[in-house]
């Protein structure tokens, strides 16, 4: 039997993971001690097991206690459609690379003002983008470069209230 402390220890992770788990509904000691502390056995180190091998895999903590909970039909399901989701993430990030390439390659055409708001959005879907991914790209870079978001949009010859809109996206 491991405490919290020897079994975060063997997992490389942390106690605070551990009772993240357990708050989750991840992971159960196998019993407490009178003193309160947590004790886990064979069963929960493999369930930890697990846990640390889906986590890994990059799913949810939702989905890993779908996964510990149901049968391995469900478990391949789940797996897919993870798998879909990263496919599509993937492709998305190629596209901004894309896009970036493009923009790098010829990076006057912002300082000059030759690209407008009508030609950035057919570059962006040239390279991919559809309208959702327009979006996330706009909040992505409201959330880590305000000012430069703002700029970017001036440049592109937008309107106040629209540079209001899409930054309010």
């Amino acid at each position: 039997m491991l405490t919290v402390t020897q079994l975060a220890r063997e997992f490389n992770i942390s106690r605070a993971t551990i009772l993240y788990y357990e708050r989750e509904g991840l992971l159960t000691p196998a019993c407490r001690s009178d003193n309160g502390y947590r004790w886990y056995g064979k069963k929960e180190v493999e369930r930890l097991r697990n846990i640390a091998a889906y986590r890994a895999y990059g799913l949810p903590v939702s989905s890993i206690r779908t996964l510990l909970e149901q049968k391995d039909m469900d478990q391949a399901q789940i797996l897919k459609t993870h798998f879909h989701a990263l496919e599509n993430e993937i492709q998305n990030l190629k596209a901004q690379q894309k896009a970036i390439v493009a923009l790098l390659h010829a990076p006057h055409l912002l300082e000059e003002n030759i690209v407008n708001k009508e030609r950035w959005t057919q570059i962006m879907a040239a390279a991919g983008f559809s309208e959702n991914d327009m979006v996330k790209w706009h909040q992505k870079f409201e959330e880590m470069e305000p000012a430069e978001h703002q700029k970017f949009l001036e440049s592109l010859g937008i309107g106040a209230d629209e540079i209001t809109r899409i930054r309010a996206l």
